[in-house]
Formats: structure tokens, sequence, C-alpha cells
């Protein structure tokens, strides 16, 4: 059974956000990193970058396949998380807290709305 936390918003992309007012960290979710497997590179190259919801943000590299990651909601990418250069596995370990991604500056909060809840998620998931 995949954790879904009643907190955070989900993308149909296997996604997660919380908002934390105009910031927000993004990462993907325990049943995304299940499915990819043992991950082993995080690729980011969009610091810096204002994305529009849905855009790609990076690719998760895993043993046996690439995964694209896609912004659940149209942002400025602030910040990556570097530890994740040294410690791609903590997605696996941790893909709700230490294994986040990027951080964003949300750009249109109202995109929020249209996100799934955890029960959305957990019902799509099945």
């Amino acid at each position: 059974m995949s954790n879904i936390p009643s907190n955070l918003k989900y993308s149909k992309d296997h996604e997660w956000i919380r908002a934390e007012g105009q910031e927000a960290y993004v990462g993907i979710t325990d049943f995304a990193q299940d499915q990819l497997g043992d991950i082993v590179f995080v690729d980011i190259t969009t610091e810096g970058e204002t994305l529009a919801q849905g855009d790609v943000f990076g690719t998760i590299e895993a043993v046996k396949t690439v995964s694209d990651a896609f912004i659940p909601v149209a942002g400025e990418v602030l910040e990556f998380n570097s530890a994740l250069e040294e410690a791609p596995e903590t997605v696996n370990k941790d893909p709700y807290g230490d294994g986040w991604m990027i951080k964003i500056r949300i750009t249109d909060p109202a995109q929020l709305d249209g996100l799934l809840s955890a029960d959305d998620y957990a019902a799509m998931i099945g």
C-alpha cells in the first residue's frame, strides 16, 4: 500500500506538491518511486527557469528506465535538492521528505485547486 500524505496535492503524473505560501516543494510520490524501482540519478537542469504547468522539470533515472518529472503547477524553479546528486536513492527511501526534488515559486496558485487530493490520488492508483 502506497503512502499518500493527506497534507499534499497530487498530479495525475505522480508528482506531489506541498505549498507554503507562494513557495512549494515538489517531488514524486511513493507509488511512482516504487514503480520506477532503484533510482540511480536525478537530473534537473531547470533551476532559474519559469515553467508552465505540466512542463518537464527534470528526469529520474532508475536501473531499468528513465522517466520525466512534470511540474504540477506553473512556477519558477528556485532550487534543486542538491543532496540528490550524492544520494538519489533518497527519493526511494523518503519521497515526501528528504527526497523532495525542487522548490518553486508558484506563479498561478489557482492551479493548486485543480490537483488531486490524497483520496483522489489513492483512487486513481487503485
